[in-house]
């Protein structure tokens, strides 16, 4: 535990005994989650594996639904009411962004026998044990794109979430009641807010999202207290002269440039670094008025968690014309290379490739594909970058490329098991024509059509992080889609299908150990944590929240 952490824990020993029930003790958040899970991937580490083994391949099949929360959004009898908006406003969208709006994608936090979640505008506090509401706040919004939200953070017993019109929210942990409330970006800007606060030391690190308008993306750190900004970090260069300008042809094309901050990052508390992967350039798939690498859009960046300085950076797709964001999540996790220990990063990216860095020095140390039909580059280069093949770029007439815009991967966590030493993500197989339909100097927006052209499926894959080389995969029949993923040290890895299944896998191999159906498919990643002598494994599908423990 570093110094920092130390002095939080003895401030937070010191507040009132009556808060202690929802207080979140800062130091389960540097040890792998066990009897609480305390941020959006269970600890900073970003690997999504638990210590606990009550739940393992000798009594998985024993494994029953304990209860099942069905969220009830919008501004009902006995909600806790706040927002910029006006009564009754709703987002634009009709039935298709209401089926997103719905969905939990939100991995829930579990402190102290509380689960706290989020959905577009709405966040929940439900008893961990029965499922059993215990309050729910609603935001009154002023418009933005309603397509997610990942959850909440907690800062003792605060917790934070981000709203679609771009607010960062803090609410009291016990009651919900509203602390205060500030903007983070200009919804009429077109940015729009979906990650989960990331809690570290005292920042609370937000991102944001936005593709329709050019505006440039950041990553902020507020100050829990008061909800003041501590520290801000463009994700491009603002004026000539700064660090990366040399990328972008002009200092129009950087204010414009995109790369938004999507995805919550991962910490290391020894090096003091923040990881995040950064979003696609805009114009989007229009490269024509941003010619060069356009730094530093679809990079794995680390930050300075205190000042927010970039310490090193890796570009995963320069001049990147396929949105092809880089947000996946970092892993971190300590390996061996070449006989030597190493503090390591890994990430599967959208754009096909699976990377291997120091995480101290952002070193590559692999790059190999994951995905059998990527046709989009002409190789790898010395740093271990991809080299774009410029036929591949959207033409007039079309071309035909693999991944499409949706990804090799996308957003849905993967997973790292120390025990196995794989990688562990859900994947698609695709084509897709990219048609150039913005053809001015200057283009605006999105410049390109897409229309697939091929869906071959979507498969699971242990990723082998010496070498790249996939270990095993499992195809899903039908297609699939893309879930979350959680592993365990009861030897079992959790993942969603196409068709509204809930698998345990056998990590080493990918036998299916056990399946359960809900009522829609897996939209977060799975998670487990120990309450009363009891393992659960918590996991949202649809517009619910499932609960699972094994049979008394």
């Amino acid at each position: 535990m570093t110094l920092r952490q130390s002095l939080l824990s003895i401030c937070f020993a010191i507040l009132p005994v009556a808060l202690a029930a929802q207080m979140l003790d800062p130091a389960l958040l540097v040890k792998p989650p066990t009897d609480a899970w305390p941020t959006y991937n269970g600890d900073y580490s970003g690997r999504r594996f638990s210590t606990l083994s009550q739940i393992n391949q000798s009594n998985i099949k024993t494994l029953n639904l304990a209860w099942v929360f069905r969220t009830m959004p919008g501004e009902i009898p006995g909600s806790i009411v706040g927002g910029e908006g006006a009564p009754g406003q709703r987002p634009g969208g009709g039935a298709a962004m209401d089926f997103f709006a719905n969905q939990v994608k939100s991995t829930p936090l579990m402190v102290n026998g509380v689960l706290y979640f989020a959905t577009p505008d709405n966040a929940w506090a439900v008893d961990a044990r029965s499922g059993r509401q215990l309050w729910h706040y609603f935001w009154r919004t002023k418009g933005g794109i309603h397509i997610g939200n990942r959850g909440v953070g907690m800062y003792g017993n605060w917790l934070f979430f981000e709203t679609p019109d771009n607010y960062l929210v803090s609410l009291e942990a016990a009651t919900g009641k509203e602390r205060w409330h500030v903007e983070i970006a200009d919804v009429k800007q077109e940015y729009f807010s979906t990650p989960a606060p990331i809690v570290v030391g005292n920042h609370v690190i937000v991102g944001t999202g936005g593709d329709s308008l050019d505006v440039p993306g950041f990553l902020e750190s507020h100050d829990p207290e008061t909800g003041a900004i501590q520290w801000k970090w463009w994700t491009e260069p603002l004026k000539k002269g700064d660090l990366g300008a040399e990328s972008w042809p002009d200092e129009y094309s950087m204010r414009h440039g995109g790369g938004m901050t999507w995805i919550p990052g991962t910490y290391d508390p020894e090096l003091h670094l923040y990881y995040i992967g950064t979003g696609n350039p805009n114009p989007v798939m229009a490269g024509q008025s941003r010619k060069g690498d356009d730094l530093f859009t679809c990079s794995l960046v680390a930050l300075d968690i205190d000042t927010g300085k970039l310490k090193w950076y890796f570009q995963a797709s320069p001049h990147d014309t396929h949105d092809w964001d880089s947000a996946q999540t970092p892993i971190l996790f300590d390996g061996v290379i070449d006989g030597k220990p190493r503090k390591l990063l890994a990430q599967a990216n959208r754009n096909g490739y699976f990377f291997v860095l120091d995480r101290t020095t952002g070193r590559n140390i692999v790059t190999k594909p994951f995905l059998d039909t990527l046709n989009w580059s002409k190789g790898v280069g010395p740093t271990g970058q991809p080299i774009p093949n410029p036929e591949k770029e959207p033409h007039v007439p079309g071309v035909l490329v693999s991944p499409p815009s949706d990804g090799a991967t996308n957003w849905p966590p993967p997973s790292f098991d120390p025990e196995t030493g794989l990688f562990y993500v859900t994947s698609r197989e695709a084509y897709s024509m990219y048609y150039l339909t913005d053809t001015d100097p200057h283009p605006e927006g999105w410049g390109a059509a897409e229309r697939g052209a091929g869906f071959l499926g979507s498969t699971l894959k242990a990723i082998d992080y010496k070498t790249g080389k996939t270990a095993w995969r499992h195809d899903y029949p039908g297609g699939g889609g893309l879930s979350g993923l959680l592993t365990t040290a009861g030897k079992l890895l959790f993942a969603g299908d196409g068709s509204n299944h809930l698998i345990a896998f056998d990590p080493a191999d990918g036998k299916i150990l056990w399946h359960a159906g809900l009522g829609g498919n897996v939209s977060n990643g799975p998670e487990t944590y120990m309450l009363d002598g009891k393992q659960y494994l918590v996991v949202g599908a649809g517009d619910s929240v499932y609960a699972f423990r094994l049979a008394d």
